[in-house]
């Protein structure tokens, strides 16, 4: 049996154990079209081959930049890591200076675009930096296209010296260079090897449900990203269907077209599904409504693996079969198993979509870890709300004096690309610091309380933990986006980004007129009343001192490309607060 020790085994150990027929769909131009496990095998040789033709050695730099993710992505990655070579993937919404630094640092000599948009980017910087031709994915006027690596590998005569280049990449060599999101200064290329995602693939395989060769999944978050990346090698390695979705937008169509029963994403997705769901309960009448509110009631007391009684049970029964069933047919109908990672997941939505049946398993991870430490798992029934998990195999947690969570195991990087003090910052010995606080409960559940880094004293020397605060709020229905602040200042307060279709629709149950604008909500009185109203409910929980004590609504939508966010949805607080400095002078320089 084909075992897997380098990254490009996977499709192998596929080929060998449980071939596809639809290994990946993309749709283009409104078709969506497949490629076996066979097929994607052969095309990625061929692109070796041509990368060698090229001139390319083992240990050179590769980026790749798309915009969405497709089949000619994963080929080319394949095509890469055999040579030895390492893949460095980039962000498509950085800016081009970002683009320039990432390929200057990496020493990219070849990059690989998905459209237009991204090769306009990269077209600004390439003569500040060293790359030597860039492909693109979609048929572009005067660009060299992808498939011409295909044509080059078809005629090349170098089979041995890629076999010979195979053989020689070891478990431990270096396979990709992944640029941190950066919420902050310069990002940091985190050196990830073959092993760091072979082992997490592996070890996180358990928790996955078992395929027959039918399974699909539904692919979207940026695969340029550790947490996806890492994804589509583990449904490689299960022989689970990749469909990729084709834009954001769209994913609410792809669901019902592709009917997948897996899917991987970031709690404001989630969110954003759970806010579709509630405003179509809000066009209900009479009874529908009272029983639409009664199953989402029902939903939001779920909890996994207990048993709370008879008459809960009939309840649930009951609501699924009338309400909870349909918002599982919305989705497509098949979705068992949904991951959820990069932020914190609000318990109400953990509750709700498991009573639903489509349980969204909340995991844990960095970069630098490969990325997943720890995950919920329904499988085995180890799945508990408001936790991450218990940490996967082979991977060990323990908790430092001062609560940050430390994480050992073959899933930690090989360090920072040229930067080893950085390096040393974040390893004691072989435990890598996560930067977050944490506890284990007493079933070996991990729970995130904070972002050490985020914690911050008052002027009256009192600790803050924001995220407490923000994932409180981030409850209501009324609000989208909130970042706590206060460092050194007399009190904590915040800025908010209200759930805007929401909020309108709130104004016109109220007979709230000209709400028409963003600008509008955000200057309505009534509005900023209910607000104060979560606000005060938010307060009860916490001490005088944690306490929000004034707030301001922000005019528009935190968004990736307005720069609020990072592409993994974190809200980037330095930005933030450089953006909404007038705000801030609002709140703490008031007379």
């Amino acid at each position: 049996m084909q075992s897997v020790t380098r990254i490009f085994d996977f499709p192998l150990y596929q080929l060998e154990n449980l071939p596809l027929e639809k290994a990946f769909t993309t749709k283009y131009n409104g078709q969506w079209v497949s490629i076996s496990t066979q097929e994607y095998i052969k095309q990625y040789n061929l692109v070796s081959k041509g990368l060698l033709e090229l001139g390319i050695q083992k240990n050179d730099k590769i980026a790749i930049i798309s915009t969405t993710n497709r089949t000619e992505w994963n080929i080319i990655d394949m095509g890469i890591l055999q040579t030895g070579a390492q893949n460095v993937p980039i962000y498509p919404t950085i800016s081009a200076t970002d683009y320039e630094y990432i390929l200057n640092h990496s020493e990219a000599t070849y990059c690989f675009v998905s459209d237009k948009e991204v090769l306009a980017k990269v077209k600004a910087i390439k003569e500040n930096t060293q790359l030597k031709d860039v492909y693109s994915f979609d048929e572009i006027e005067g660009v060299k296209n992808w498939k011409e690596l295909l044509k080059i590998g078809t005629t090349a005569s170098n089979d041995q010296q890629l076999e010979d280049l195979k053989n020689s990449i070891q478990t431990n060599d270096l396979a990709t260079i992944i640029y941190t999101s950066g919420t902050t200064g310069r990002p940091k290329g985190v050196m990830i090897s073959h092993n760091n995602l072979i082992s997490n693939v592996i070890d996180s395989a358990p928790r996955m449900p078992k395929s027959d060769g039918s399974t699909k999944s539904l692919s979207f978050l940026p695969v340029c990203h550790v947490f996806e990346r890492m994804i589509l090698y583990l449904y490689q390695y299960g022989s689970i269907q990749i469909y990729f979705a084709e834009s954001l937008e769209s994913i609410s169509d792809n669901l019902k077209e592709i009917q997948p029963s897996i899917m991987t994403a970031v709690p404001r997705l989630y969110e954003k599904v759970y806010d579709k769901i509630y405003a179509k309960g809000r066009e209900l009448t009479g009874i529908k409504k009272a029983l639409f509110y009664w199953a989402a009631d029902v939903g939001l007391k779920y909890e996994p693996f207990v048993d709370k009684g008879w008459y809960y049970s009939l309840q649930l029964k009951i609501a699924r079969k009338l309400i909870l069933s349909k918002w599982k047919e919305a989705l497509g109908g098949n979705l068992d198993i949904l991951v959820s990672g990069s932020a914190a997941l609000q318990p109400r939505l953990a509750r709700v979509f498991a009573a639903a049946e489509m349980p969204i398993l909340e995991g844990y991870g960095l970069t630098e870890t490969s990325p997943v430490i720890s995950v919920n798992d329904i499988i085995n029934k180890a799945f508990k709300i408001g936790t991450v998990g218990r940490p996967i195999p082979n991977v060990e947690v323990k908790i430092a004096e001062d609560g940050e969570i430390l994480v050992k195991g073959p899933n930690v990087m090989l360090g920072y690309y040229k930067d080893p003090e950085k390096t040393k910052e974040v390893m004691t010995g072989d435990y890598f610091h996560t930067g977050d606080i944490g506890e284990l409960d007493n079933d070996g559940f991990l729970k995130i309380t904070d972002r050490k880094k985020e914690i911050f004293k008052t002027s009256g020397g009192k600790y803050i933990v924001p995220t407490l605060l923000e994932n409180e709020l981030k409850q209501s229905r009324f609000i989208d986006q909130i970042m706590v602040i206060g460092e050194g200042e007399k009190m904590p307060a915040a800025f908010i980004q209200i759930n805007f279709d929401y909020v309108r629709d709130w104004c016109k149950i109220k007979g709230i007129p000209n709400m028409n604008t963003n600008l509008d909500l955000v200057n309505c009185p009534q509005v900023a009343e209910r607000i104060q109203q979560e606000i005060t409910l938010c307060n009860n929980k916490f001490g005088k001192w944690e306490q929000i004590k004034r707030f301001e609504l922000t005019p528009d939508e935190w968004t990736i490309d307005g720069g609020h966010l990072t592409p993994t949805m974190k809200v980037k607080r330095k930005v933030v607060l450089e953006i909404y400095k007038d705000l801030f002078d609002k709140i703490y320089r008031k007379s």
